[in-house]
């Protein structure tokens, strides 16, 4: 008789282009999400949080680089038929949210919100499944104003997690101005909708894949490094030369750019008027006191996503740091967003103006890193030992006094019968100090402190005549253990 075959055990291991995040890693997040929280709500826009999943239908054709609304997503079709998705950002269930709800909402409505978004697309080094988005927008004003505030919010954003001014850039363009040079190069119509996509999402890609790339999309296509060949956009030479030309138009001030780009688009009234909406938010800004130290006019700009239809921009880190290869690059783009005036309408029938931004936290949080502004350590519990294992109601007597004063403290709950392990143990976690308490000085009234940062600085750095006189355990009267931690902890 055949012996049954043995479930094979699972792997353990994270799915491919997902990552697990531990201790700092959560918890610089969440205090950086708090900052970016505070200037939003100052800026008067009010919290929401809306379903991870959304129907295939609300989400739309607008996934990056694809052309199929189910691909590029994480979907399931449900027993009624009915398919449903992840949400890939933040903006086209918004359209959902506010279609549904507009009766109950202020108008226009201002939200901001954070959290999880997943795309199903190829991994890659630094390149994720799952990422954290916070996005502010404004639904329901065509005011040039609204744009205008959102990429101020963006520059005060960025200064309030530690990004300092002159490492930061914040770039605008118009996609009407852009739709306006595609219509000079012959890609106005309908039947040229895909043409114009695979523009768009070349020039977007400017920056990674250099003019040669962006040319070669714009013409037949191009193969990268691993092989894979995306569909160019078919543009003859002529053609060609005209997009690239657009990308080359800024100029060395504001003015002097807007000036090339009312060349680039003569003869397209809706060139024109996206020029004229770039006039306006420069004059807001200014107005505003936000100058070409922080916020500049730059046509290379465009965003990939499909569905912005006026004022778009990105916030770029300028400052260097060194690739996966060695290599010195600038840190680049942490922040997007643009003008959306035709989502919502998708679900009211009626146009819906509306603009917005996106920060990509955990791309700003490696900025912050990168920089040592934000830490990247984080002190771990007060350990209090275990010597006797029957007096663990006085050993949770400490921790909760030192909880009460609101020191972080834990028990050390593992096997107590070696006292290095526990240590150890201490050390693992990050601990400033480990509390012992044995049977000797519970007959006492003490108990014995070990100060574990200085005690690892001496044995790091300090020789013995440096350090006898500088000690890193005390002994205490129990009722002074919890001023003795305080004066370490401060020290």
């Amino acid at each position: 008789m055949a012996k049954p075959k043995k479930t094979p055990r699972p792997k353990a291991q994270t799915p491919k282009g997902f990552r697990d995040y531990f201790g700092t890693d959560v918890t610089d997040r969440a205090d950086m999400l708090s900052k970016i929280a505070g200037v939003y709500h100052r800026y008067g826009f009010d919290a929401l949080e809306s379903s991870a999943v959304e129907t295939v239908e609300a989400l739309g054709k607008f996934l990056p680089d694809v052309d199929r609304p189910n691909e590029g997503v994480f979907a399931w079709q449900e027993e009624d038929g009915d398919w449903l998705a992840l949400r890939y950002d933040m903006t086209a269930p918004l359209a959902r949210v506010y279609a549904q709800h507009r009766n109950d909402l202020p108008n226009p409505y201002r939200r901001y919100t954070m959290g999880p978004v997943w795309r199903n697309e190829k991994p890659g080094p630094g390149r994720f499944r799952q990422f954290y988005q916070c996005d502010a927008d404004t639904v329901g004003t065509a005011s040039m104003a609204a744009d205008a505030e959102i990429c101020a919010m963006l520059s005060d954003t960025l200064e309030a997690v530690g990004i300092q001014r002159g490492d930061y850039v914040i770039r605008i363009n118009n996609r009407k101005v852009l739709n306006g040079v595609m219509e000079v190069a012959g890609l106005a119509g309908d039947d040229k909708e895909a043409e114009r996509g695979i523009v768009l999402r070349a020039i977007d890609k400017l920056d990674r894949l250099g003019q040669d790339g962006v040319r070669a999309l714009l013409s037949e296509g191009r193969k990268d490094e691993s092989g894979d060949f995306t569909k160019g956009a078919g543009l003859s030479e002529a053609d060609a030369d005209v997009v690239m030309g657009f990308m080359d138009a800024q100029r060395a001030t504001g003015p002097e750019t807007v000036a090339r780009l009312r060349e680039l688009v003569d003869g397209s009234d809706i060139g024109t008027k996206g020029v004229a909406e770039l006039e306006e938010i420069a004059a807001l800004l200014d107005a505003l006191g936000y100058g070409p130290d922080r916020i500049i006019i730059d046509p290379s700009v465009v965003r990939g996503l499909g569905y912005y239809t006026g004022p778009v921009y990105e916030a770029e880190l300028t400052f260097d740091v060194q690739n996966e290869k060695g290599q010195t690059v600038q840190f680049g783009s942490v922040a997007g967003g643009g003008r959306y005036d035709d989502l919502v309408k998708r679900f009211t029938g009626q146009e819906v103006p509306a603009t917005g931004v996106s920060i990509g936290v955990d791309r700003l949080l490696a900025a912050l890193r990168a920089t040592n502004r934000i830490g990247t350590t984080e002190q771990g519990p007060v350990v209090v030992t275990v010597m006797d294992r029957d007096r663990m109601a006085d050993y949770q007597a400490m921790v909760a006094e030192l909880r009460s004063a609101g020191i972080r403290a834990e028990v050390y709950l593992g096997n107590p019968k070696n006292f290095g392990n526990q240590l150890k143990y201490a050390d693992k976690r990050g601990s400033p100090i480990a509390i012992i308490e044995g049977g000797d000085e519970n007959e006492r009234g003490v108990v014995q402190i070990k100060d574990l940062i200085l005690g690892a600085k001496i044995a790091e750095t300090a020789t013995h005549e440096e350090w006898k006189d500088r000690p890193s355990q005390f002994e205490v009267p129990r009722d002074q253990m919890l001023a003795k931690v305080k004066e370490i902890l401060n020290q």
